[in-house]
């Protein structure tokens, strides 16, 4: 079961809502929006699809960059944590990079997740928003997910500093699209995450 929302935001920031009724919910950030990302990513649908609870898919407002589609982010979040009583993040390519700097930015406003999950995130954005940066000041468990042939993001540099900080890292024989292995990628997202 599914429901669409809005996210009270200064932004227009829509949302799928999957399996709503759970004490427990996972934001999750799609790739980016300028390459034809949005909430309907197969890699996306597939997490949600593994979870054993709440997941907010969402999409970013007009793009900004970066900056804006950090507070679409950090929106949802809060639209989930006023609803659940646990909210993670997670977030594939541009949206992995967003959901590890929203994770420390939550840590650092005393509201962490309870975990955050990235598959094949960027390393950063702008110079600030740096997923890399970022890993140090998140106070929940991490976990990476990338392909060990991926030429479309430096995800490797994220999994080298979740590895250094204890964080969880899976490395998969595949490029930055995972052609083939979604279910295998939704599941062990879903693992490090619930």
């Amino acid at each position: 079961m599914s429901e669409s929302i809005v996210v009270p935001s200064d932004r227009d920031v829509r949302g799928t809502l999957d399996t709503p009724e759970s004490d427990t919910c996972v934001v999750a950030c799609p790739p980016h929006p300028q390459m034809g990302g949005s909430r309907t990513d197969s890699r996306l649908q597939a997490v949600s699809d593994a979870l054993d609870c709440a997941c907010l898919r969402f999409d970013y407002g007009a793009w900004d960059e970066g900056r804006g589609e950090l507070v679409d982010t950090r929106d949802a979040y809060a639209w989930a944590r006023d609803r659940y009583d646990r909210v993670g993040l997670f977030g594939y390519s541009f949206g992995g990079c967003l959901a590890l700097v929203a994770a420390a930015r939550e840590s650092d406003a005393g509201t962490p997740p309870f975990a955050v999950a990235a598959l094949a995130p960027a390393a950063s954005l702008t110079e600030d928003i740096d997923a890399v940066a970022a890993i140090d000041d998140i106070d929940c468990p991490v976990g990476i997910v990338y392909g060990e042939r991926d030429t479309t993001v430096d995800a490797a540099a994220v999994a080298e500093r979740v590895g250094a900080t204890g964080g969880m890292v899976e490395a998969i024989g595949a490029d930055h699209f995972f052609v083939g292995q979604t279910v295998k990628v939704a599941d062990t997202i879903a693992n490090l995450l619930i």
